[in-house]
């Protein structure tokens, strides 16, 4: 039924996708009142290098703030 899919940038570890897939199905099932099993979450991870922002490469926004 409801899928949820997040683009976002590169996450470091799988404890990381694990929360973040529980917390949005949680919250999906809670909106929606479905049981959470019906909920499907794709994360698709996205480099700095893959997003521009404003005419300009995430990559390069980032290296001008460190």
């Amino acid at each position: 039924m409801p899928t949820i899919m997040i683009d976002g940038p590169v996450m470091t570890s799988v404890e990381q996708k694990r929360r973040m897939v529980e917390k949005l199905t949680d919250a999906a099932a809670e909106v929606y009142g479905y049981d959470r099993k019906i909920i499907t979450v794709v994360i698709r991870e996205n480099s700095p290098e893959n997003v521009g922002s404003g005419g300009r490469l995430i990559a390069d926004i980032h290296a001008e703030m460190s």
